[in-house]
């Protein structure tokens, strides 16, 4: 485990909450709330966890209806089942994990969600070599597709891993379509982008460069479209629409999402946690878009794996 540093991932992921939540108050024009918290220990046995962090919201925002960019530091006396699904060797253990994780709800139908993930997590236990992984991505949810913001999203995730090796992307992307898949809807979320996870090799100064250079491409990867799209007309047919699709986010995050199982099972603060949720929603039963509808191009040109570079 060469080179292991808690410290150093800490640090760059408060430096890199503070830059895109400067970037998007830049966009947007309102300021974030910023909002600090602390929690003490829970006991060693409970298994609870505490740890530190800050929340930046911004709700009613001139673009953002709802966007929040939270980092939090946690750390618990026995792993939740969540964290051990994949790497059953390591329950019962002292765990810590850290994290910057986003998502961004515009007003504006036509300018997509978005959401982006980096984490580290470290199991411990008595005697032996901490355990460490990395996490993360980013991926794109559009309720209008346009070509041309799926090419440069997709552009920006591949030029994150580029310097790593030609074989990241391709495994990257094809990770995240299967991730970001709705089971139960037999459908995917959005249009994808990156996802990693358990990544720990070579080294640890590799891995973590990796989950650095996925951070660093998120603004250049977003933002352009969001400027794009923000004020681009749309009526009531298309905010319908956008609240309909919203529900299928909800969907995912609260049955399928592995973070956001992990923070309920670990009983994490349930703001944080809740935070990507959108504020306004609609289901319908059965609801199907007419042929030759602009929704209708959603579900039978975006919403389908693609190579988009």
């Amino acid at each position: 485990m060469s080179n292991f540093n808690s410290a150093a991932v800490k640090e760059y992921l408060i430096e890199l909450q503070d830059l895109i939540v400067a970037r998007l108050e830049q966009v947007d024009g309102k300021k974030f709330r910023r909002d600090s918290w602390d929690r003490p220990a829970g006991g060693t046995s409970t298994g609870l966890s505490a740890g530190s962090g800050r929340c930046c919201i911004l709700e009613e925002g001139n673009v953002l209806e709802r966007g929040g960019v939270a980092f939090s530091h946690v750390m618990g006396a026995s792993m939740p089942s969540s964290a051990t699904a994949h790497r059953p060797e390591l329950a019962g253990r002292r765990w810590e994990a850290m994290g910057v994780s986003l998502v961004l709800h515009p007003r504006n139908p036509y300018a997509p969600t978005t959401h982006m993930n980096v984490r580290m997590f470290v199991a411990m236990k008595e005697g032996e070599t901490p355990v460490f992984w990395f996490g993360g991505g980013m991926d794109l949810t559009p309720y209008y597709g346009f070509e041309e913001d799926a090419v440069h999203f997709h552009q920006a995730c591949k030029n994150a891993l580029a310097p790593f090796g030609a074989d990241l992307h391709p495994k990257y992307k094809k990770w995240c379509d299967e991730y970001f898949y709705i089971k139960h809807r037999n459908e995917p979320r959005g249009i994808g982008g990156i996802f990693f996870d358990d990544l720990s090799a070579p080294d640890f100064d590799t891995a973590f460069g990796i989950q650095q250079s996925v951070g660093d491409h998120f603004l250049s990867a977003y933002v352009p479209i969001l400027e794009r799209r923000k004020d681009m007309p749309y009526g009531e047919r298309e905010r319908d629409f956008q609240l309909y699709r919203r529900g299928r986010y909800v969907e995912f995050n609260l049955v399928i999402d592995r973070g956001t199982i992990f923070g309920l099972q670990s009983n994490g603060r349930t703001e944080s946690i809740l935070l990507s949720m959108p504020p306004l929603v609609k289901w319908r039963y059965d609801w199907h878009p007419e042929k030759g509808t602009a929704e209708a191009k959603l579900y039978e040109e975006f919403l389908a794996p693609r190579d988009w570079v």
